[in-house]
């Protein structure tokens, strides 16, 4: 399968990863809801770490061995499960005060931020197409400042929407450094998703235990939705990091294209959580997407 339609399908699955939190932390802590989702793919992932270690020659595929990497590339991935983790922390508790319609297309910024990145560190050189996409994304975010004053959400002093600008910045530099996981080091999709997200789930333990410890916490029901936000990332990343392995891959294209989630993700919010001021919202989700389409 080409690196673009693995894309395209780990866009779908975004899509819906998105609604699932979204469901999942209606009323809801976030902390254990973020544990038990990441829980859900690392209990996927662990017997596979374990077959791979006693009996990898009887693995019923070779995508599935993840053990056998260095202790260095161990370091690399407790960095990126480090950097995930502050990542989705953010997102969550950005996602649950806003509506979908509007925490998505925030989050689909990403790609603006990934190439700001690389001018700076890489000192990239942007072209005039690359530099009116950049003014596009940034007016539509402008304009969704607007939009959310009607919710009565003001960007500029809405903690949850500095909570969604952080997970995008963190997530924009995990997508730089996946590009280097996975082209520099050469480790496999298999074994990056495996160890981050099993040391994702260790490091989440101790603000979780901080969090048990609180007298006033908010209270925490298990919902069906937690383990579905693991699985459908699950897979969404699995299709992405595979896209990014094969010939030819141009992480410049797969960042917007896996980024035109938030399409299916608004039109869930619109429809199932019954958000308003759809053509509003959807014009300044044209303005990002096309932003983001005339950076790559």
């Amino acid at each position: 399968m080409s690196w673009l339609l693995l894309t395209i399908g780990s866009a779908f699955l975004l899509g819906f990863y998105d609604y699932f939190k979204k469901l999942a932390l209606h009323d809801n802590a976030v902390l254990p809801v973020l544990f038990g989702s990441v829980a859900a793919g690392a209990l996927v992932w662990l017997p596979f770490v374990l077959w791979s270690a006693l009996a990898p020659d009887s693995l019923p595929a070779g995508f599935l061995h993840v053990t056998g990497i260095s202790a260095r590339s161990h370091g690399l991935l407790l960095a990126k499960a480090v950097l995930v983790g502050a990542s989705w922390l953010c997102g969550y508790y950005g996602i649950k005060s806003l509506p979908l319609s509007i925490a998505s297309p925030i989050r689909a910024t990403g790609p603006l931020w990934t190439i700001t990145f690389a001018v700076l560190l890489f000192h990239e050189s942007p072209s005039p197409k690359q530099w009116l996409g950049v003014a596009l994304i940034l007016v539509s975010f402008f304009a969704f400042s607007f939009v959310g004053r009607l919710e009565g959400i003001h960007f500029h002093r809405n903690r949850s929407v500095f909570f969604m600008v952080a997970a995008t910045l963190l997530g924009a530099a995990s997508t730089l450094y996946d590009k280097f996981l996975l082209q520099g080091t050469h480790l496999s999709p298999s074994q990056v998703q495996a160890w981050f997200t099993i040391y994702t789930c260790i490091i989440l333990v101790p603000p979780l235990a901080l969090w048990l410890r609180q007298h006033d916490r908010h209270p925490f029901h298990w919902h069906w939705a937690i383990a579905a936000i693991g699985l459908t990332l699950l897979g969404a990343d699995i299709l992405y990091f595979t896209a990014i392995t094969q010939p030819g891959a141009l992480i410049s294209l797969i960042s917007p294209v896996r980024r035109s989630s938030v399409v299916i993700a608004f039109l869930l919010g619109i429809f199932l959580f019954r958000e308003k001021h759809l053509r509003s919202k959807g014009a300044c989700i044209a303005g990002i997407i096309t932003g983001v389409i005339l950076l790559s």
